[in-house]
């Protein structure tokens, strides 16, 4: 029997480890299963963000239940999260609205936030330019992460102190029912049975299932970041959105003036180009990551973004964030991409095969901040637990 689990979990990103979290929490024996030596794909290359403050209403209630968990997380265990807040910076008269509608939106969801003046918003954010800000919008209960460590602290915390079984360098090449169990095998004939088993890897579920990979309506995003060298005595608290992320990101579709707004914008900037929108958040040593832009291809044609780092695209987010805020140093010490899946037409990419496999893949930028919520009601749906209330 010690090859044999409640639920197997295929993928150790950060979708994948919530699902095994809320797994252990319902006292079901879990097994996760990673293909590399560690976590390495988007969750280890993203911004380090959670903002359930730009998701639309539907993934907000998994944002915040995201925060709620983190913040018990912490409370036991240190998995770097800290809660410094986020605030998104408007620039002009069209950002200020759509601050102004979006904080009547999160009241009436009873969701914090409060308007800041341009004076409260130069005193609170050290180096803000004030020919550039106009007004803000903080949400005080937001928390950032440490990226790269992050999913490895908190995969220590659930080997440690809820007994999952975690197996790296187990790249899966069968996945098949046998009787009231799921056969899960690896490239070494090592087995391992599921009584229900959940594949949230891209790659996996392209290696087992080619044909239903090649029907989605999966694309993949490449997102280009950067980090500065430590500032010194520097201090920027929390995470920066600023007026092209109040312009980008689904918590102001639903705001009213949006749509005239975006219609007003210019349609061949490079901004739009390369979608671009610039961020700031400041790492614990220091240093601040930049962000970011966004290219797309679909999934089956992950070619077409190409394996480099495009400089000219880093040379204008850095010109433009010069713009918002005058850093002690923008010298540069690394520079990345992560490649994010998501759907074109949905939330999120799900099917279910032969009742016990289920796919859940696809959650692109939504991850760090949506997959702990939205995995707590997905793994109750899949063991037929009572409904989760968010």
């Amino acid at each position: 029997m010690d090859n044999k689990y409640d639920a197997v979990i295929v993928g150790g990103g950060i979708l994948g480890t919530f699902h095994a979290y809320h797994a252990l929490e319902l006292g079901l024996k879990v097994c996760l299963v990673e293909k590399d030596a560690y976590p390495k794909g988007a969750t280890t290359q993203n911004f380090g963000q959670v903002v359930p403050s730009g998701m639309n209403s539907k993934w907000q209630k998994f944002g915040r239940e995201s925060l709620r968990i983190y913040k018990e997380i912490q409370s036991q265990f240190d998995i770097s999260i800290r809660q410094n807040g986020s605030v998104y910076l408007a620039s002009n008269e069209e950002e200020e609205q759509l601050l102004i509608e979006l904080r009547a939106i999160n009241s009436g969801n009873n969701y914090t936030s409060k308007m800041l003046t341009k004076q409260e918003c130069l005193e609170r954010y050290p180096g803000l330019r004030t020919d550039y800000v106009r007004a803000g919008l903080f949400f005080p209960d937001e928390v950032t992460v440490e990226p790269r460590t992050m999913i490895h602290k908190l995969q220590e915390y659930l080997v440690a102190q809820k007994d999952l079984d975690l197996k790296f360098d187990f790249p899966v090449v069968s996945c098949e029912p046998n009787g009231e169990w799921v056969s899960v095998q690896n490239t070494k004939n090592e087995e391992v049975f599921g009584r229900q088993v959940i594949i949230c890897n891209g790659s996996d579920f392209k290696n087992l299932y080619p044909q239903i990979f090649a029907a989605s309506d999966l694309e993949v995003s490449k997102l280009q970041m950067m980090q500065t060298k430590p500032q010194g005595n520097y201090q920027l608290k929390g995470s920066i959105l600023t007026g092209w992320s109040i312009r980008r990101y689904e918590a102001f579709h639903e705001c009213p003036s949006f749509a005239r707004i975006k219609e007003n914008e210019p349609k061949d900037s490079l901004q739009k180009k390369w979608g671009v929108h610039i961020l700031f958040k400041q790492a614990a040593d220091g240093s601040i990551i930049l962000g970011d832009s966004h290219q797309y291809a679909d999934a089956a044609k992950i070619e077409e973004l190409g394996y480099d780092l495009d400089m000219d695209i880093d040379n204008f987010m850095i010109g433009e964030a010069n713009k918002i805020i005058d850093l002690p140093t923008y010298q540069i010490k690394k520079r990345w991409y992560g490649i994010y899946s998501q759907c074109k037409n949905s939330d999120i990419f799900q099917k279910t095969i032969d009742d016990n496999i289920h796919i859940v893949t696809g959650i692109g930028g939504k991850g760090m901040t949506g997959s702990a919520g939205f995995s707590k009601k997905n793994v109750a749906t899949i063991f037929n637990k009572q409904k989760i209330k968010l």
